[in-house]
């Protein structure tokens, strides 16, 4: 191997490297240079003469993999790169799905689903099995699907399965099953592939078709999997079957930085690999190139406390650095206030730049107290992964129903809220309404409040209960403040009761995110500062804010990022503020259930 990309590499980087033969898995610590090593890697294989056609390398994004055949390119040239297997494990499977698709009965040109296509069909077979959606959400349906299909198991087992089959009657939805039968077959009959069917036919094509299996085993003599901690079961039995007979397997991982569970990844698979391999290589990475030695140190003593790992001793050859600083704070928005001042006493202390900074944070709702403080300050940020605040589905719900009380001809709220939650007041009934409104020289609201006079009975029966909804917001809002009416409104629209009994993970947040509103109105009717608390006010207040807000935001330049935990993985910042360090929100009680669970989130702030 040519010795000028040996002496890039510290001497655990580079034994990596060389190793080419047997199962090999690489541990690696954040900020270790894990793919400068699996760079390097496959430009030795290629230099020792393997066709780049049987070498197959599976990542976790396409970013990632982008990275990676861009480093490789430098350092063995165009041609051999271009050749590689390298991409997500979807993309690689979909590739060899289309070329096997007729052996599953599938045309080459089968359709790859995205979650909201999938959601729309649950739904069309919900109202065609007679099933309440309220009980049989599409979200949350389209989660134990998915799940089923990560865990390999096929309709017939689903329906067969007695454990199952209780489980599903004691969260009261026995049906499940019945909805996967019919969503498979309308997928099959569709020509259709949905993301988790990427994975689990694959599966299916190596289980039901040795001779397939056994080509790919002898196309892909050398496999490589990054990030082998967030694998699921699916992922990982197909890179063993893969792998099975040359043995050539390298994974790299670190199983301290496994966070994606509610994915379904599952850390045995890592923790396990031993076991599968007895002859295996292993290779730690432990330096840490990126942090300072007191924040290794810090991630060090509180990792150390789980129970399911490998053990590795991250170190760190970099300076001290500063200490960690722990703010205290009585609520969070005071919490926002002392992160907000101490960005900007730095900035302008160090003559920083915005961008220098991140807020990181556990969930979503979260945001609000920071976006606040931070406005307060004119400090300008933007929010990654995940929208605005105002700009959530729920929120933008929520504020719709405030404004339709505040001015109910405000027409696009109207739209949005007429039918949500559902009451059978369909788009052509509000064309016509709009359209009435036009013709007759009345305002949208004249109409919508004596519906009955411009609709036949059966059509307007629920929208003269609509405007009956919203008289009783305008009486509460005019001798109520803000908090009060806003509170009442959430409640009787029944919104809240929607989101609460959604219980899955973004049902969760999106009803978290209602109650942080809320918040925000009581945060708002309680500033002394503020004469007028009414709703209008309060509307009127988030309207000009937040308007100014996403346009600058928008623009680029120099602004502090806000993220969750999840979206900030692989990115790094010269100044990280972690907030809601408390017990229930970080570590999270909404996802802790198990001593599992709570490794999890101990991972996460690792």
């Amino acid at each position: 191997m040519a010795l000028d990309y040996l002496s890039l590499l510290n001497p655990s980087q580079a034994a990596a490297v060389m190793q080419i033969q047997g199962p090999c898995m690489i541990i690696a610590g954040a900020g270790s240079g894990k793919t400068r090593v699996l760079t390097y890697r496959i430009a030795n294989l290629l230099e020792q003469e393997v066709n780049p056609f049987n070498i197959l390398a599976l990542t976790f994004t396409n970013k990632a993999a982008k990275e990676m055949r861009a480093r490789i390119e430098k350092v063995v040239g165009g041609a051999a790169s271009k050749n590689l297997w390298m991409g997500t494990f979807h993309s690689i499977f979909a590739r060899i799905l289309r070329s096997e698709a007729d052996k599953l009965g599938y045309p080459r040109s089968f359709t790859i689903y995205d979650t909201q296509d999938s959601k729309t069909l649950l739904s069309q077979i919900l109202k065609e099995l007679e099933l309440d959606d309220k009980l049989y959400k599409p979200g949350m349906v389209l989660g134990r699907i998915s799940a089923a299909k990560n865990k390999l198991i096929s309709v017939q087992q689903y329906l067969n399965d007695p454990v199952i089959r209780q489980d599903d009657e004691a969260a009261l939805r026995p049906k499940i099953g019945a909805i996967y039968q019919q969503y498979a077959h309308r997928c099959f009959k569709a020509g259709a592939m949905d993301f988790d069917d990427l994975l689990y036919q694959t599966n299916v094509l190596f289980k039901e078709h040795p001779d397939v299996l056994n080509k790919y085993q002898n196309l892909f003599k050398y496999v490589m999997v990054d990030e082998y901690q967030d694998t699921n079961y699916s992922q990982y039995l197909i890179a063993r079957k893969l792998a099975a007979k040359e043995r050539n397997i390298c994974v790299v991982g670190d199983d301290a930085q496994s966070i994606y569970a509610f994915r379904g990844a599952d850390i045995q698979n890592i923790l396990n690999f031993e076991k599968d391999y007895p002859e295996l290589q292993v290779f730690k990475l432990e330096q840490n190139y990126r942090s300072t030695k007191t924040i290794v140190k810090a991630a060090n003593s509180v990792i150390k406390n789980n129970q399911a790992q490998l053990r590795k001793d991250v170190f760190s050859d970099n300076e001290e650095g500063p200490l960690i600083e722990v703010l205290k704070a009585a609520s969070d928005n005071e919490e926002g206030k002392l992160v907000a001042n101490s960005i900007f006493e730095d900035k302008m202390g160090h003559h920083l730049s915005y961008d220098n900074f991140a807020i990181l944070y556990r969930t979503n709702a979260q945001s609000r107290a920071m976006e606040e403080a931070l406005r307060k300050l004119n400090i300008r940020y933007k929010i990654v992964g995940g929208l605005s605040f105002y700009q959530r589905k729920e929120i933008k719900d929520l504020v719709a129903y405030l404004r339709l009380t505040v001015n109910p001809n405000d027409e696009q709220a109207l739209r949005r809220v007429i039918n949500y939650p559902k009451r059978g007041i369909g788009d052509t009934t509000v064309a016509k309404l709009i359209n009435a409104a036009e013709e007759s020289n009345h305002t949208i609201w004249e109409v919508v409040a004596n519906a009955d006079q411009f609709l036949p009975a059966r059509a307007a029966n629920p929208i003269v209960d609509f405007a009956e909804k919203i008289k009783a917001y305008t009486a509460v809002a005019a001798r109520e403040d803000a908090f009060e009416a806003a509170k009442f409104i959430a409640k009787n629209s029944g919104m809240i009761e929607e989101l609460y009994a959604d219980k899955s993970i973004e049902g969760l947040s999106r009803y978290e995110n209602i109650q942080e509103l809320l918040n925000g109105v009581k945060a708002y009717t309680e500033d002394p500062e503020r004469e007028d608390k009414t709703l209008g006010a309060f509307l009127q207040d988030i309207a000009l804010v937040t308007d100014a807000d996403t346009k600058d935001a928008q623009q680029e330049g120099e602004a502090v990022t806000m993220m969750t935990i999840h979206s900030a993985k692989g990115l790094e910042f010269r100044n990280v503020y972690i907030v809601g360090m408390e017990e229930n929100l970080f570590p999270s009680q909404m996802m802790i259930t198990s001593r599992a669970d709570l490794e999890e989130e101990r991972r996460l702030f690792y």
